[in-house]
């Protein structure tokens, strides 16, 4: 399955009109989401899904898209109640939505058919600007509302994956970091960029300004939506520099080996801004994702010791972050990083007994070193 993201450029009409169904979704949530709760004091139990999608067919919606929000509910409710039966105490209920929660209208199989313009039910022919063909089967359309106000048709297309032959080029270690984006065992530095950074000044002074306006007035939306737009701009251009820097290293190498880190666990812990802004997930999962399609492959490995462990010894030269050489008594001084590059590339060779590499290509918790590398 592949996702295919156009930007929409709807009539003053079509636009009101993809508003108020965004205002109607919301309604048939909250309401959905209030009969759930009211049965459950009652009868100590939950409405069914058909019970639920029985209450849509007045919503003034299209039927699937109202539907879609019913087994959106319903399945919320569920994976609460298996999340508190397992043990998860930070498992919430499903919340109320207000506009600012509701941001799409959901079509799961029908309502909607692409030429060189998206016709959706109700709102008719909608232009959008296709920058790429579409290679598959369109299964599902979602019509999605970002903060800045621009709309996007999102579609879910079912492809034949294309695996070519391994490219037969060399293979690398990364290690991701904050001072640079990625040291690899060849010796090349990714720069980190620091998108956030590069706008902070400007969006501080947006922000103090839309903090000084009444809540939900009309000049408190015109300065969120100025806010919102230098996010979204700070977004793309992230994107677009992962999105360059990963097509290079699949088109260049065989085999591409990265820690295999929760990035999310771990920006909770310390650097949770730096981490975020420098898009480790975005990284590793795109690359994933383009690697077959090049010929390359991409394996993760455990990152414990990964930065004290000597890639030519093997011996434990413990560091705190404040030291970023590594000097081991067996004579190897290096930068910690690409030392670091280089333990990562050896456990995920065969060459190296014990590896204890993955090929999941999924970005999942592991240990953590308390002195990762930043």
């Amino acid at each position: 399955m592949k996702m295919y993201r156009f930007r929409l450029y709807p009539s003053k009409r079509q636009e009101k009109q993809m508003n108020t169904h965004l205002w109607l979704a919301k309604n048939l949530w909250n309401d959905l989401l209030e009969h759930s709760k009211n049965i459950y004091r009652s009868f100590d139990k939950f409405p069914s899904r058909d019970a639920l999608q029985g209450m849509t067919k007045d919503s003034g919606m299209f039927s699937q898209t109202a539907q879609e929000i019913a087994h959106r509910v319903e399945k919320g409710i569920w994976r609460y109640v298996k999340l508190r039966k397992a043990g998860d105490k930070k498992a919430g209920f499903p919340r109320f939505k207000s506009m600012d929660r509701m941001k799409s209208l959901n079509y799961p199989q029908f309502g909607f058919s692409l030429n060189r313009k998206l016709k959706v039910a109700p709102f008719g022919e909608i232009s959008l600007v296709q920058h790429r063909q579409i290679n598959g089967r369109i299964k599902t359309l979602s019509l999605k509302k970002e903060a800045s106000g621009k709309w996007f048709a999102c579609f879910t297309v079912e492809e034949t994956p294309f695996i070519k032959v391994q490219n037969g080029k060399s293979k690398i270690g990364i290690d991701l970091g904050l001072k640079t984006l990625a040291t690899i065992s060849d010796g090349t530095i990714i720069k980190n960029p620091r998108h956030l950074k590069k706008h902070a000044d400007h969006l501080a002074r947006l922000q103090q300004l839309l903090s000084r306006k009444e809540k939900g007035s009309r000049n408190w939306w015109k300065a969120k939506k100025k806010v919102a737009l230098v996010h979204e701009k700070v977004a793309n251009t992230r994107a677009d520099f992962l999105h360059k820097t990963t097509t290079n290293l699949v088109n260049a190498y065989s085999l591409i080996a990265l820690e295999k880190l929760s990035s999310q666990d771990i920006s909770e812990e310390n650097f949770g801004k730096s981490i975020n802004d420098a898009g480790w997930g975005m990284f590793a999962n795109m690359l994933v994702y383009k690697a077959e399609s090049a010929g390359c492959q991409v394996m993760f490995v455990d990152p414990k010791n990964t930065t004290q462990e000597c890639s030519s010894c093997h011996e434990i030269v413990k560091k705190d972050l404040s030291i970023r050489v590594h000097d081991c008594p067996c004579g190897l001084v290096m930068d910690r990083d690409l030392n670091a590059a280089h333990n990562i590339l050896i456990r995920a060779t065969a060459g190296h007994a014990g590896s204890n590499a993955s090929e999941d290509g999924t970005m999942v918790p592991s240990v953590k070193e308390e002195t990762r590398t930043l």
